[in-house]
């Protein structure tokens, strides 16, 4: 009989799985009232762009489509595969589920069109066509129009959801209850499987409100005498943090050994991701399809640096015969160098960020052709160097 009552009662859970319209996702008892259910309740997850990709000011994600890995996806928006598996505690060879969400390690470029495809051609890392690439570098280098700022992408509009690292021994169950969510929702934002399985070190979104539970708590009316309801405090949803307290000595003793602000001492070459590759000054700007660098002149046989640590993906030539060298860096960047001479580099090799990779051609005027490029697209590259 035991064996029997234990047959019925795993027969009646599994039943409820399947049925989610009773299944009790919080695991708590449907006991809520509709006000509480209506506070908790949350939106439903933005739309991505082409690629997949949900940018919001702090960082994207990007949401798998059915049959992708994780070499696909970071062949899609130009990461490095081993880059992208590492940062979501996966392998690069991983099939994901169809909505499942993977955290960027890198800002890329957002799509405002098809997916981009890869062309046949010499290619960089996970199917990006260095001839593309290089040919394209000077196409637009004599343009004299002005440039503007384009926004690095486009940022997924509604309020940011937090992005939290599950941490050892965490359930999609315990999550949702620090926040407050539904477990269900937690799962549908994220495309977690039917297991709601998560794993140590994997990103998730928290689902942000929905309008409903954003509005303001109805007024509560009383008749007369009743007086009016005491309200909660503050104490009663969260504790009230420790204040630690200073006595005058330990103040002034602060005051008279504090430290020397370090962040003031930081100069722009230190602060900024890349370093300028060339002295001189930048006599056109970036103007995205216009002209997709910025060109810096100076004198002819001035040396031209790496602007970061890289590997240099290709060197190459423009139709007349202008050598460019393209160098990939860590995060999917790319960097261009055109119109030099005397190329001290060869494809494959190891480079380090102020190393001299080549000098400027002669011309009139002499000047560097740099750009950065976020897979096949072109990026300002300011704010890279300030």
């Amino acid at each position: 009989m035991r064996g029997a009552g234990l047959t019925l009662a795993a027969l009646l859970l599994v039943t409820a799985c399947s049925d989610n319209s009773t299944f009790d996702w919080d695991m708590r008892n449907n006991g809520s009232a509709t006000r509480d259910a209506a506070g908790s309740a949350t939106a439903t997850r933005p739309t991505p762009d082409q690629n997949g990709v949900l940018s919001y000011p702090g960082y994207q994600v990007i949401v798998a489509r059915k049959g992708d890995t994780v070499a696909s996806v970071a062949g899609r928006v130009g990461l490095a595969p081993d880059q992208l598996a590492s940062f979501n505690a996966l392998r690069p060879t991983d099939t994901l589920r169809a909505g499942e969400v993977l955290a960027l390690p890198a800002r890329v470029q957002a799509a405002t069109g098809p997916a981009a495809t890869a062309t046949t051609g010499s290619t960089i890392g996970s199917g990006l066509d260095v001839s593309t690439i290089a040919t394209t570098a000077l196409d637009r280098v004599d343009s004299t129009q002005t440039a503007t700022q384009t926004p690095f992408s486009a940022q997924t509009s509604g309020p940011e959801p937090v992005r939290y690292q599950v941490k050892r021994g965490e359930t999609a169950f315990s999550i949702a209850r620090n926040f407050n969510i539904s477990a269900k929702a937690l799962a549908d934002w994220n495309g977690l499987g039917p297991d709601l399985a998560v794993r140590e070190g994997q990103y998730l979104i928290i689902p942000t409100a929905s309008d409903a539970a954003r509005l303001p708590a109805p007024e509560v009316e009383t008749l007369p005498g009743e007086g009016s309801p005491t309200p909660e405090p503050p104490s009663a949803s969260a504790p009230l943090p420790d204040e630690k307290t200073t006595t005058a000595a330990e103040a002034a003793k602060a005051s008279a050994t504090v430290a020397p602000d370090l962040g003031t001492q930081r100069t722009a070459t230190s602060a900024a991701q890349f370093a300028m590759p060339l002295d001189g000054k930048i006599i056109r700007a970036y103007q995205k399809k216009v002209n997709d660098g910025i060109d810096i002149a100076a004198a002819a046989g001035s040396p031209v640096r790496a602007a970061a640590d890289g590997t240099v993906a290709a060197v190459t030539a423009d139709t007349n015969g202008t050598p460019i060298i393209v160098l990939r860096h860590a995060g999917g960047l790319l960097t261009v160098y055109a119109g030099v001479d005397g190329v001290r580099v060869a494809k494959g090799a190891a480079v380090q960020r102020g190393q001299t990779i080549a000098v400027v051609k002669a011309g009139n005027p002499a000047f560097l052709h740099f750009e950065v490029r976020q897979g096949l697209e072109s990026v300002d590259p300011m704010p890279y160097l300030q």
